[in-house]
C-alpha cells in the first residue's frame, strides 16, 4: 500500500552581472545511507557550460562538484527525485549488550573511530546548565533518547529564520526559539557532552498528509509539505546511526531523506561555492506530488471514485424500486479497542473490564442519529456454556412513525453516574407508580438476599481468604460473595410488583410463597432475572400470545398523552388521595378469573443498584402494553425528579418499532444494526456507525505480531430481508435464494476474497461444498423443487434448504447462508425472513463496507429480474488449490463484475483493489533481468483438531501454523528457467498472459505446542531461486522470513497500520539466492494440488502408495 512521490526542489541565483563562478560542490543527492529506497534522482544545471563530476566526502556523502568555465548571468539547480514512502520502523534496531542502558562507554577501538563526532567544546553556562538537569540514572538507551529528544523539542520553539549559519548552543537556549538547523546542533552538542557520538544532518523532510485526523495530538500537515531540513543521528553500538529530530521530538522515518551527515554543520551546506563580488537575486521552491498511490485501507477511494459509487447505489435502488423487492439491509460489524489490542476482552473473551463502558459510550453517540427520543433499554444476552456469566446486551428501540418512545431523556440515568438512590427512594418510586398503574402498593414484595445461602457459602471458603480483605480480583464468586456481605444480608434488595396487562388496564395481585419473605435465587443478574418463580403456585394465570409479526397491524396511538390523561382522570376520581385506590383494587377484587385463573406468573422490579434506580421491565405479548407501562415509568421518574434506567424483558417482536443492539462477542463489540430500505440510508448507517466507534475509540481492524493486517476477527455479517417478515424477497420469490446460492457456489471469489482468516470446513461459515461433497448432490435436488415467481407459502424455501444450509456438525448457525431467521420453525424469532451472509469479514473502512454491501444489492436486482438456475460446479480439491490464491479470486471477481456490467450496472474491477491489498497484502518482488518475481500472501485453511483436555472440560484448538503464499512470475522462459523454493520446483501454471505464471507455497510457518504433523518442524524461511537451466545456476532470488530476520520477538501487536506494514517489509529480502551450482531439483511427491508446492508433503517425501 505504497505512496509513490515526486520531490522538486530548485534554487535559483540571478547575477545582475556576467561574473565567474568558482566550483560548487553540491549535497543534494540522499546519502548512502538514507533508508528510503530511491527510484529515480536527476539534477539538472542551468545557466551556462558547466562540468559534473560526482565524488563522495569524506563522510561518504555524495556530491557532485561543479566547475564552470565561462562567466554566467544566473544559476539554476533544479533536482528531482521519485521515492516510496514506504514505512520504516525507526525504532527497529538491535543494541549491543553493553550499550542497552545509559550511561555506557564505547569501546576503545569504536571510540578511535568515531573521534570526531565525539569532539566536545567547552560547554557554556546554559548548556552546561540545561545538561546538569539530565537524568543520569540508568534506564534504557532508547527511552533515554527519546524522552531527551522529546524535552528539547518542548523546550524550543521552531522558527524559520533566515540568516545564514547555525546559531551557538548558548544563543538557541538564550532565545528558547531557532530553526531546524540551531535545533539539530544543539542536540549534537548535548549528546557529545553526555558521551554520545552524534553528526549533523540535513536532508530532505516529506510530509503528507494523514488519510484519518488522529484523535490523540496533532494529525499533521494539512497538505503534502515537503522542504530542506536538518536534525541528528546518534551512533549507539549495534543499532547504527538513529535519527533524532528535535523540531518535532520525533525518530526519523521515511520521511527523513539523509542528503549529508557530517561532524560540523558547515560541511552539510545543501550548496556551497563562491562568485566574484555582485547583486544577487536568490528564489528557492520545492514541492512533492503523489505521483502513484496503491488502493489502500485508509483511503480505498477517491472522491471521484466514491461519486461514481453512490450514483451506481442510486441506479440500483431505482432497480430495485421497479422490480418490487423490497429489500432492506442490516447488519453486524464488530469493533475493538484501539487502545489494548493484546488483552484477553480484545482477543479471546467475551466480556471485560471496559468492554460494556465502550459500548455504552458508542450506544449514546449513535442514538442522537439513529434515535432521538428512543428508549436506552439494558438486558441480558447469550449465555454460553463456559462462561461464567450471561452475557449483557444493550438496545435502543424507537417507533417506526416517529414519535417518540421516551419523551425526556432526562429521565434516563447516566451509568456512569451515582444518583445516591437508597431503599427509601426506591420504595418511594414503587408506591408512585403503582398509583399511575391503578393497582394497589399492598402488592409490592420485599426482596430479600438468602441469607442462609450465603452464610453456608462463607463458611465454605478457605479458611486463610479473607472475604474483606484479600484482593479477590481472580475470583469471580469470592468477588460476589464479599460485596454481597459488605452490602449486607438483611439489607432490602428492592421491590416486586406482580403485574399483567389486561383490556383495560393492569392487573396485580399477591403472590403465596411457603417462606415468609420473597428470597431471591442467588446470583448477581438482576433481580428480575432472580424470582422465585418455581415457588409460585403451579396454577398460574395464562398470558396472552405474542402477535404474529405476520399480521397487519394498527398504526400506534399518542401513548404518553393517554397514560398522563388516564392518571389525571384517576386522580379527580380518588378525591386527591391515591395511597390507598380503593376503587382500583375493588374493581380488582371482583374480578373472578383472578382466582379461577391462578397467580400472576410476571412481575415488574424496582432495584436501586449502584447508586441508580433500575426498572425491570416485565414479559409482555402485546406492543401497547409495554409502551403503556414504559409511559408510566417515564412520568413517574418526571414526578420524582429521579432518572431511572431501563432493564429486563425487550418490547415484543413488532413491526412497528425498529431497534439497534450492542453485544459482546469474543474479541470484539458487536452491532446489530437496523435494516435499511434504501442505498441513502444504508450510506448514512455505514458511515455514522463508523465514525462514531472511532470517535469512541472503537477500531475496525487488528494487526498480527508478524505485522499482517486483518479485520476484527468477528465479522461483518450482512443480513437480507423486507420491511416485515411478509414483504421478504426470499421468502416471497424461494428462486431468489435458489439464484444466490448457485451464483457463490459457481464463484469462490464470494466466499474468499471478503472472508476472514478463518477459513474451512470447520469455521465460521464454511461454503455449502467444502468438506461436504455430498451436499450438492442434494442441494441439487432441493434447488429443483424451487419454483420460479412469487409463491403464497412463506415455509417453503426454508424447507427445501434448511437441512443442507449447515456446517459439517449440522449447525444451521455455522454456515455461509445462515437462515436462522428465514422461517424458522422453532419460534417465532426465527421467522423474520432473514437472510444471513456470515463469509464477510469486517472491512477497515466505511466505504469498504459499502462497496460490498452494493455488490450484493446489484446481485439480488440482478437474480431478481433475472433467476441464475444452472448446474452446480464440482471444484473438487482445486476448491482449496487454485482458489486460495489471490490471481485465480481476482479474476474470478471480475467475472462476476462482467456479469454485473452485462446486466446494466457498470461496477468497476479497480473498485475492488483495496480488498485485494488487505486480503492478500503484496510480500515483496524482485527483477532479474527480464524475469519479475512477485509474492502475495494467499489463503489458507485452519483445520479443527482434536478435542483436548483443557481447564473446566474439553477443547478444540485450531491450527493456524500452516501459511501460504502465491508466486507470480512475470515474462517468464519456462525452456530456460524454472523457480524453486527451498530446492523444491515450485508447479507454476500458465495464466493465460504470455510469460505470466502462477504457483502456490504452503508450508510450516511455526510451530505450536498442539497441530497437525508435529514433527514437521518450521520451513521458514523461504527462499525462491530462479534457476538457469543453461549454466546450472541460480541468478537470483528472494527471502521470505516468517518473522524478524534479525531474531526480534515481537512481545505486543503493532499498534497501527504503519508499523504493521515495517513489520511486514522487514521480514522480506529481495535477495539471498542459494550460492553455487544449481543441483538437482528436486520433485515434490502429489498431484491432488496441481497449483501448490507443500512443503510438508515436500520433506516427509512419498508414502509409496
Amino acid at each position: 500500500m505504497t505512496i509513490r512521490v515526486a520531490l522538486r526542489h530548485e534554487t535559483h541565483y540571478e547575477f545582475d552581472k556576467p561574473i565567474s563562478v568558482a566550483p560548487h560542490l553540491i549535497r543534494l543527492r540522499p546519502a548512502p545511507h538514507c533508508r528510503t529506497p530511491v527510484d529515480a534522482y536527476s539534477l539538472k544545471v542551468s545557466g551556462g557550460e558547466y562540468f559534473i563530476n560526482w565524488q563522495q566526502d569524506p563522510f561518504g556523502n555524495h556530491v557532485a562538484r561543479l566547475v564552470f568555465p565561462e562567466k554566467m548571468t544566473s544559476l539554476s539547480i533544479e533536482v528531482e527525485l521519485i521515492a516510496p514512502m514506504t514505512v520504516i520502523n525507526p525504532f527497529d534496531f538491535f543494541v549491543e549488550e553493553y550499550a542497552e542502558q545509559f550511561p555506557f562507554d564505547y569501546r576503545d577501538e569504536l571510540k578511535k573511530e568515531l573521534a570526531p563526532y565525539l569532539e566536545t567544546p567547552k560547554a557554556g553556562p546554559k548548556l552546561a546548565g540545561w545538561i546538569g538537569k539530565v537524568d543520569r540514572e540508568k534506564r534504557s538507551i532508547t527511552d533515554f533518547l527519546v524522552s531527551l529528544n522529546q524535552r528539547l523539542a518542548n523546550e524550543i520553539q521552531y522558527m524559520i529564520r533566515m540568516e545564514p549559519g547555525v546559531q551557538t548552543p548558548e544563543q538557541t537556549l538564550t532565545l528558547g526559539s531557532g530553526s531546524c538547523r540551531d535545533s539539530a546542533w544543539l542536540l549534537v552538542h548535548i549528546c557529545r557532552h553526555l558521551g554520545l557520538a552524534a553528526r549533523f544532518v540535513s536532508g530532505y523532510l516529506i510530509q503528507l498528509t494523514a488519510d484519518v485526523k488522529a484523535l490523540d495530538g496533532p494529525s499533521g500537515t494539512e497538505t503534502d509539505f515537503t522542504d530542506l531540513h536538518a536534525w541528528t543521528e546518534v551512533f549507539v553500538p549495534g543499532a547504527g546511526w538513529i535519527g533524532l529530530d528535535p523540531t518535532s521530538g520525533l525518530l526519523a522515518g521515511e520521511g527523513h531523506l539523509p542528503l549529508a551527515a557530517t561532524a560540523e554543520p558547515a560541511s552539510a551546506a545543501p550548496i556551497s561555492g563562491a562568485t566574484e563580488p555582485c547583486e544577487v537575486t536568490f528564489s528557492f521552491n520545492m514541492s512533492v506530488t503523489r505521483v502513484h498511490e496503491d488502493p489502500r485501507v485508509t483511503k480505498p477511494y477517491t472522491e471521484d471514485q466514491w461519486a461514481e459509487i453512490l450514483a451506481l447505489g442510486e441506479q440500483v435502488d431505482a432497480q430495485l424500486q421497479a422490480l418490487d423487492v423490497r429489500l432492506t439491509m442490516g447488519g453486524e460489524p464488530t469493533f475493538v479497542s484501539i487502545d489494548d489490542m493484546d488483552a484477553p476482552e480484545w482477543t479471546i473473551a467475551a466480556q471485560g473490564p471496559t468492554k460494556r463502558g465502550l459500548s455504552e459510550t458508542l450506544l449514546r453517540r449513535l442514538r442522537p442519529h439513529f434515535a432521538p427520543q428512543s428508549l436506552i433499554h439494558y438486558q441480558q444476552g447469550k449465555w454460553y456454556p463456559g462462561e461464567p456469566l450471561p452475557r449483557w446486551a444493550l438496545a435502543c428501540y424507537w417507533r417506526r412513525d416517529g414519535k417518540p418512545m421516551w419523551q425526556d431523556d432526562r429521565w434516563l440515568a447516566d451509568m456512569d453516574r451515582d444518583y445516591g438512590v437508597d431503599d427509601a427512594k426506591a420504595l418511594q418510586f414503587a408506591q408512585a407508580l403503582t398509583r399511575r398503574l391503578g393497582v394497589s402498593d399492598s402488592h409490592l414484595i420485599p426482596c430479600f438476599e438468602d441469607a442462609y445461602y450465603y452464610l453456608w457459602l462463607e463458611r465454605t471458603q478457605p479458611i486463610d481468604v479473607d472475604l474483606r480483605g484479600e484482593d479477590l480480583k481472580d475470583d469471580d464468586n469470592r468477588l460476589r460473595l464479599a460485596r454481597l456481605l459488605e452490602r449486607g444480608l438483611d439489607a432490602t434488595v428492592g421491590y416486586t410488583l406482580p403485574l399483567a396487562a389486561t383490556q383495560g388496564g393492569w392487573l396485580s395481585g399477591s403472590w403465596p410463597l411457603r417462606r415468609e419473605q420473597l428470597y431471591l435465587v442467588p446470583g448477581d443478574s438482576p433481580m428480575g432475572l432472580r424470582l422465585p418463580l418455581s415457588a409460585l403456585p403451579i396454577a398460574r394465570r395464562e398470558e396472552p400470545q405474542p402477535t404474529s409479526l405476520f399480521e397487519e397491524q394498527a398504526p400506534l396511538a399518542d401513548l404518553h398523552g393517554e397514560v398522563a390523561s388516564r392518571y389525571s382522570a384517576m386522580y379527580a376520581e380518588g378525591e386527591g388521595s391515591l395511597h390507598h385506590v380503593a376503587a382500583g383494587q375493588d374493581w380488582q377484587e371482583q374480578r373472578p378469573e383472578l382466582i379461577d385463573c391462578g397467580v400472576i406468573g410476571t412481575a415488574l422490579c424496582i432495584e436501586p443498584r449502584d447508586g441508580k434506580l433500575f426498572v425491570f421491565m416485565p414479559p409482555l405479548a402485546r406492543l401497547e402494553s409495554y409502551l403503556e407501562l414504559l409511559a408510566s415509568v417515564e412520568h413517574t421518574a418526571a414526578e420524582l425528579n429521579l432518572p431511572v434506567c431501563i432493564e429486563g424483558y425487550a418490547p415484543p417482536s413488532d413491526n412497528r418499532i425498529e431497534k439497534f443492539m450492542i453485544t459482546p462477542d469474543p474479541g470484539v463489540i458487536e452491532v446489530n444494526i437496523m435494516p435499511a430500505a434504501s442505498w441513502p440510508e444504508l450510506v448514512r448507517n455505514t458511515e455514522t456507525l463508523y465514525e462514531e466507534a472511532r470517535l469512541t475509540r472503537l477500531g475496525t481492524e487488528k494487526f498480527m505480531l508478524d505485522g499482517r493486517h486483518t479485520g476484527t476477527g468477528g465479522g461483518n455479517h450482512v443480513t437480507l430481508g423486507g420491511r416485515t417478515p411478509a414483504e421478504s424477497p426470499f421468502l416471497r420469490r424461494p428462486d431468489l435464494l435458489a439464484s444466490m446460492l448457485t451464483f457463490w457456489q459457481h464463484h469462490p471469489s464470494l466466499s474468499y476474497l471478503f472472508s476472514g482468516m478463518f477459513i474451512g470446513p470447520t469455521s465460521q461459515a464454511p461454503r455449502i461444498d467444502e468438506a461436504r461433497h455430498e451436499a450438492l448432490y442434494e442441494l441439487e435436488i432441493a434447488l429443483a423443487q424451487m419454483p420460479s415467481g412469487e409463491v403464497p407459502q412463506p415455509w417453503l424455501v426454508d424447507r427445501l434448504v434448511r437441512n443442507l444450509l449447515t456446517d459439517i456438525t449440522g449447525n444451521t448457525h455455522r454456515a455461509e447462508f445462515c437462515v436462522d431467521k428465514l422461517y424458522s420453525p422453532d419460534s417465532a424469532t426465527g421467522r423474520l425472513g432473514l437472510l444471513e451472509l456470515r463469509g464477510f469479514e469486517m472491512p477497515p473502512h466505511a466505504r469498504m463496507s459499502l462497496m460490498q454491501q452494493l455488490l450484493i444489492r446489484a446481485l439480488v436486482a440482478r437474480f431478481y429480474a433475472e433467476p441464475y438456475r444452472q448446474p452446480l460446479a464440482r471444484w473438487g480439491t482445486a476448491l482449496h488449490d487454485k482458489w486460495m490464491m489471490p490471481h485465480y479470486l481476482w479474476r474470478d471477481l471480475c467475472d462476476v463484475l462482467r456479469d454485473l456490467r452485462a446486466h446494466g450496472f457498470d461496477f468497476r474491477d479497480e473498485w475492488f483493489a483495496p480488498f485485494l491489498e488487505f486480503r492478500f497484502p503484496h510480500a515483496g518482488e524482485v527483477q532479474y533481468g527480464d524475469t519479475r518475481i512477485e509474492l502475495r500472501q494467499a489463503i489458507e485453511p485452519w483445520h479443527v483438531l482434536g478435542e483436548e483436555v483443557a481447564g473446566g472440560g474439553t477443547a478444540r484448538y485450531v491450527d493456524s501454523s500452516v501459511e501460504r503464499l502465491e508466486v507470480k512470475v512475470h515474462d517468464f522462459n519456462p525452456a530456460r528457467y524454472q523457480l524453486t523454493c527451498n530446492g523444491f520446483k515450485v508447479p507454476l501454471q500458465a495464466t493465460g498472459v504470455p510469460g505470466e505464471l502462477v504457483a502456490a507455497v504452503r508450508y510450516r510457518a511455526w510451530q505450536p505446542p498442539s497441530a497437525l504433523h508435529p514433527m514437521i518442524s518450521v520451513q521458514a524461511p523461504l527462499v525462491f531461486d530462479l534457476i538457469d537451466n543453461w549454466n546450472g545456476r541460480s541468478v537470483g532470488g528472494c527471502t521470505y522470513h516468517v518473522v524478524h530476520p534479525a531474531g526480534r520477538n515481537y512481545e505486543h501487536f503493532p499498534v497501527n497500520a504503519n508499523e504493521a506494514e515495517a513489520r511486514r517489509m522487514a521480514r522480506f529480502w529481495s535477495y539471498g539466492h542459494s550460492q553455487g551450482k544449481a543441483g538437482e531439483v528436486r520433485q515434490a511427491p502429489g498431484q491432488e494440488y496441481p497449483h501448490t508446492l507443500d512443503l510438508r508433503r515436500a520433506v516427509v517425501g512419498s508414502s509409496g502408495l
